[in-house]
Parts: structure tokens; sequence; C-alpha cells
């Protein structure tokens, strides 16, 4: 598989992992847009956020409860921290395996981009 993402959840390539379960895998960003840039991605392949349907719904709500878990156990949380999902090209998506970006350790400005 040429999937990026795939590979690292197979372990074929080494990744700062953070957190992992029978699910999900998060990871530190190899190119960080800020002091802490985790990537959490489910451990199936969607290429984006439509390919996730109704059943789920789970999965995208333990991946938040996993971004909660991180925040807490790396003392963030009180301070603010983000959640981003890019979709296609035109949202910023670079790599095609549905993921979730948590950023923190500086103040997130508004608009994003």
């Amino acid at each position: 598989m040429s999937c990026l993402f795939c590979r690292i959840v197979n372990g074929e390539i080494p990744s700062r992992k953070v957190y992992e379960d029978e699910h999900v895998l998060a990871f530190h960003d190899i190119a960080p847009q800020a002091p802490v840039h985790i990537l959490i991605i489910p451990k199936k392949h969607y290429s984006t956020i439509l390919d996730i349907n109704e059943s789920d719904k789970e999965l995208i709500g333990h991946i938040f409860l996993v971004a909660k878990r991180i925040a807490k156990e790396m003392a963030f949380d009180e301070k603010g921290f983000r959640v981003v999902v890019n979709c296609n090209s035109e949202g910023g998506q670079t790599v095609f395996h549905l993921h979730f970006h948590l950023l923190a350790g500086r103040v997130m400005h508004w608009p994003p981009g």
C-alpha cells in the first residue's frame, strides 16, 4: 500500500507515537505548524472525511476523546488547543488518509487561513 499513514500504522515507517489503541494512532507531525502538532488518525483507511458514514460515528467520537486525553496528559488542555480536519486539495489536505491535527502551545488566530 502506498498510503503514508497506512505505512505508519503498519510500522513500516517510524513515528513518534503519543497514543495508540486498536482504533487510532496519534503521533507528532514531522513538519509542525505549532509548538505541539500531533496527528490523530484512524487505523482504518479513509481517504477523506467524505468517506465516513453513519457506522463510523463512534470512531469519530473516539478520536475527539483521544484528543481530549492527549491535551490533558500533555497539560495544554487548560490553555487551549485546536483540532483541524482538512478535506481535499483546496481544503489543505496533502495526505489522503483522514487525519485530525491537534495544535497547541501558542495562541491560535482567526481566521486560520
